[in-house]
């Protein structure tokens, strides 16, 4: 966790500075609101904001509304007011504008880091409740909402700036009869497996999600429809390529890939997109699975999805 300092007095930055030195906390500072907020807009920007509220430009109260209703970086900001105002209407004023907590000054440094830790606490409980609203409990890829979700925003961006995006369905071949015949147990081995390999192999900013059952989503921007049938055969490759260990031994297993691409074409929908990819992946099923199918004209000509 990365803390960001804000004030505009030299020596009490100072002063609380050395306090987080001592304590072994990540930090930056700012002397001003301004640039606070340009701090914050970070890709890398702290979650945990100490702000000074008496400050020149915009001060504390101004800053933690910013926070508050424009947002930052997109993570929750945890924020601690840092003032001599010790009325209990300062403390209410501080607490509308978004603060989380407050703190007099002169700070003392025990009871600086207790509400430190009692904020990183908070931070990694929100952590973790974000998670468990936005990912598959069992493979650990985004739901099926998010996926969809990811999926839409980057065929806007195609629609918008032309540059397209890969899109993988991926099916687990056989995945009924694992479930029937080795139970439950087995498949949800067989499916944290696949989950996992599927994201092993994919760089930082493609995505992968579990659209339902034994069905996968991965989406890879700036890629064609050529380039992304070659790389749902290498992970194709590397799902089938060792043996999955389950509660019922250990199993041999592939997957069938279906391959689409966005278009710029302002006629092109979610459901459409889904549609050609589900097409694909019907054709590589009805060849024979553990294999990769791309969209194409005929495909669309002919109708068939499963």
């Amino acid at each position: 966790m990365k803390i960001l300092l804000v004030d505009d007095s030299k020596v009490d930055r100072l002063r609380v500075s050395e306090c987080l030195e001592a304590s072994g906390f990540d930090f930056v500072t700012a002397e001003n609101g301004t640039d606070a907020w340009e701090i914050l807009q970070a890709p890398d920007a702290p979650t945990f904001a100490l702000l000074d509220w008496v400050m020149p430009g915009f001060d504390g109260i101004e800053l933690c509304r910013r926070i508050r209703t424009l947002g930052s970086n997109g993570a929750y900001i945890y924020t601690v007011m840092l003032t001599a105002k010790d009325r209990k209407k300062n403390l209410l004023t501080a607490m509308d504008a978004g603060a989380d907590d407050y703190l007099a000054k002169p700070v003392d440094p025990c009871e600086l880091r207790a509400r430190i830790l009692v904020g990183k606490r908070i931070l990694d409980l929100q952590q973790c409740l974000r998670f468990s609203a936005t990912h598959d409990f069992l493979t650990n890829l985004l739901s099926r909402a998010e996926i969809l979700a990811s999926l839409e925003r980057e065929l806007v961006r195609t629609q918008r700036e032309g540059r397209p995006a890969g899109v993988i369905m991926a099916d687990v071949d056989g995945f009924k009869q694992i479930n029937d015949t080795l139970g439950h147990p087995a498949g949800d081995a067989v499916l944290a497996e696949v989950a996992r390999r599927l994201k092993s192999d994919l760089r930082l900013y493609d995505v992968a999600g579990r659209y339902g059952g034994e069905e996968f989503i991965l989406v890879l921007p700036g890629c064609d429809l050529h380039t992304g049938a070659r790389r749902a055969d290498e992970i194709r490759r590397l799902v089938a390529r060792d043996p999955i260990v389950t509660p019922a031994g250990s199993l041999s297993v592939t997957v069938s890939m279906g391959v689409t691409v966005t278009s710029c074409d302002l006629e092109t929908t979610l459901e459409t997109l889904l549609q050609s990819a589900d097409a694909a992946l019907y054709r590589a099923k009805k060849a024979g699975r553990n294999r990769v199918e791309a969209f194409s004209l005929t495909l669309k000509l002919d109708g068939k999805s499963r």
